[in-house]
């Protein structure tokens, strides 16, 4: 336990040496000037996937809305409360980001727990929120082919925003669904054309 806190740390450190010590440093203009992110993620919660460090980039690059298997929710205004949404409504119409990327990944803890429901043993939320997830005949489905299809879900939902739907018509807007396998430390992309993924 005391050495991931010490590794932390030491990361904190490496952090301030790179960006916060210099008398012009990249933390400094992002005060200064704010966020100006032009892409947002919808990744998973999964401590394996974390889009800033598979992509390299730097604080200030993407707008990075995290979840239990990446899931975006349908439209629903009313008087719930919606993380997910709220983060959607903040990049996509304040930030004006230019490409949404759904993110999903192989081995998905949450896309099991979607197909295999009755093995949770804590449950207060989580079948809830997956059950948001529709994949057609998904008993029959893997892992991994049921988290790619579930990306398709997502994309769906992405529709039923007005201000979603209204800046893909515009052109100001595009979505991107990619794939991460973790064996393989590699990024797929679908090819909506094709209706297929193929390698970033």
């Amino acid at each position: 336990m005391q050495k991931s806190f010490e590794k932390i740390t030491r990361g904190y450190k490496k952090f301030r040496d790179k960006y916060s010590e210099k008398e012009t440093s990249l933390m400094q203009d992002l005060a200064e000037v704010g966020q100006h992110p032009e892409i947002m993620f919808v990744a998973c919660c999964d401590s394996r996937v974390d889009p800033a460090l598979l992509l390299q980039c730097h604080p200030g690059d993407l707008f990075i809305v995290r979840n239990i298997a990446n899931i975006i929710p349908p439209y629903e205004c009313d008087e719930s409360h919606h993380g997910t949404s709220a983060a959607l409504e903040f990049g996509i119409c304040y930030l004006k980001v230019k490409h949404l990327i759904i993110m999903g990944h192989s081995q998905c803890g949450g896309i099991s727990a979607f197909l295999n429901q009755d093995e949770l043993h804590q449950d207060d939320f989580i079948s809830r929120w997956t059950d948001l997830i529709h994949v057609k005949n998904h008993e029959n489905l893997s892992v991994d082919a049921c988290a790619k299809s579930a990306l398709q879900s997502s994309y769906k939902n992405c529709l039923t925003f007005p201000w979603i739907k209204q800046r893909i018509e515009n052109q100001q807007l595009q979505i991107h669904l990619w794939f991460f396998d973790i064996s393989m430390a590699q990024i797929q992309t679908y090819d909506f054309s094709e209706q297929s993924f193929k390698e970033l």
